[in-house]
């Protein structure tokens, strides 16, 4: 007993597994810096190239059509060649293609338009591995009880981005033009990439991980062998197996598995939700404000950070309290639950907004509303506790293709609903009804949290959906 407390006690204080989210933390920053760029300048490209309501929300779009297409490719690929260099060809490839964005200024309108939406998808499809490969670190990373706030912190990155880079991205808008936001971020990305490549390891292989870290996490139930499949302590027979199997790629029956699983569909439902008002933030917020609003862009960009600081600590928030209810013992469906349930609740609060005049108020109101956002988004955490292990990309990328569907109709119908109104009252009615859904999902269809298990063929896997 003395012996199991020393050995805790020595994990406890090692920083290594805290080293690899605070980079997932920073990688993400960059990943929603890249798709909040449209929708800081999008006021600026939106009178530069004769852009209706309508069109600017298709060209907002264009990343979400690409990123939910690459959702299923991205996850084969993540468990296929590992999370460490599919993750650092993502992020370079949606830089190099952000950085092209900065040119399209050289070309008459028209084609223009053409190259901005190609672009944009292009950076979609590049990022679709992204969000299933932190999704993979923190469960290879962490053990069960700490992934809430794993999870949280680097998800809690969408909004650090919006507090850093709004300011930032609206300053280089109002001091050079609107050109030079994606030439810089691409940069950015770029160097990410290779230093991404230089400092990450898996559990096993890092340089400055102990014995005891690795006994803690894999002991916590951290899969620490997940991109280590020759070194899996299995029986030579099933090793093979395993082994031919993964030549393969994922099946169709183990996808089906997940999409006839009562409870992940209750999940990926919610996350869609929970995603359209992610998107809401990213791309029609800041033109909110300076179309409904009468703010400046520069205005803007400075007030769109207040209510993403509030993101930022409710989303950090979330996690910890998520994994407090687990260390005090109450049940995992509990501890993600509650969060998520209290978060979208206060996301409804965004309506209000539709009542009030003061630009103050509007500013409060929208914090609440953004931090209510953070506190109950522990999608990933969800997915971390429940994917199979055997194809734990492949389940990230399809909880993403679900919730992303909501970055192609968010933008668009928000766009069809300012066009048809001349204003964005009903659109944040259509935010907020959203919120609402996703409680009613998580409590009406998801049930009880819990690692799926696939079955062979020819069993009926637990816990279907009965039809």
């Amino acid at each position: 007993m003395g012996q199991a407390k020393l050995s805790i006690e020595t994990t406890r204080k090692s920083q290594v597994r805290w080293f690899v989210v605070f980079m997932l933390f920073v990688l993400t920053t960059i990943n929603y810096a890249d798709r909040a760029t449209l929708s800081i300048v999008g006021d600026s490209v939106q009178r530069d190239l004769g852009l209706s309501a309508v069109s600017m929300g298709y060209v907002f779009s264009a990343f979400g059509w690409a990123y939910v297409i690459g959702q299923l490719p991205g996850g084969w690929l993540l468990d296929k060649f590992g999370s460490k260099i599919v993750i650092a060809a993502s992020v370079f490839f949606w830089s190099l293609f952000t950085f092209f964005q900065g040119f399209i200024g050289f070309f008459s309108a028209g084609i223009a338009i053409i190259m901005l939406f190609s672009l944009r998808f292009i950076v979609g499809l590049a990022e679709a591995p992204s969000f299933p490969g932190n999704s993979r670190i923190v469960a290879s990373w962490f053990p069960k009880s700490e992934r809430g706030t794993a999870s949280a912190i680097f998800n809690s990155a969408q909004y650090f981005a919006l507090v850093l880079f709004s300011p930032l991205m609206a300053w280089i808008v109002h001091r050079f033009d609107w050109h030079m936001v994606f030439i810089v971020m691409g940069v950015l990305g770029m160097i990410l990439a290779a230093v991404w490549l230089k400092v990450i390891h898996s559990p096993k292989k890092h340089p400055r991980i102990t014995k005891e870290e690795i006994a803690y996490i894999e002991e916590g139930g951290g899969l620490v062998d997940m991109d280590e499949g020759k070194e899996r302590k299995e029986g030579k027979e099933r090793k093979e197996g395993k082994e031919k199997e993964a030549k393969k790629g994922p099946q169709w029956s183990q996808v089906k598995q997940l999409l006839t699983n009562r409870m992940l569909v209750g999940v990926y439902l919610g996350q869609y939700c929970i995603t359209t008002l992610t998107y809401f933030f990213l791309t029609w917020f800041p033109v909110y404000l300076v179309q409904a609003r009468g703010m400046s862009i520069l205005e803007a960009g400075f007030i769109s950070s207040l209510p993403a600081i509030c993101g930022f600590v409710g989303g950090v928030l979330g996690g910890i309290v998520s994994d407090f209810f687990l260390k005090k013992g109450r049940s995992l469906t509990f501890a993600r639950k509650t969060p998520i349930v209290i978060g979208m609740l206060l996301s409804c609060s965004m309506i209000a907004c539709n009542y009030v005049d003061a630009e103050w108020l509007v500013v409060v109101i929208m914090s609440l509303a953004f931090f209510g956002k953070g506190f109950g988004a522990l999608g990933w955490a969800v997915v971390s506790d429940t994917s199979p292990k055997e194809i734990a990309g492949l389940s990230g990328g399809l909880f993403n293709t679900f919730g992303n569907i909501a970055s192609i109709t968010t933008p668009i119908i928000i766009g069809y609903i300012v066009n048809a109104t001349g204003s964005f009252n009903g659109a944040l009615v259509f935010v907020g009804a959203n919120a609402i859904v996703a409680i009613l999902s998580y409590l009406l269809l998801v049930g009880e949290i819990k690692r799926v298990e696939l079955k062979g063929a020819g069993m009926k896997p637990e816990s279907n959906l009965k039809m």
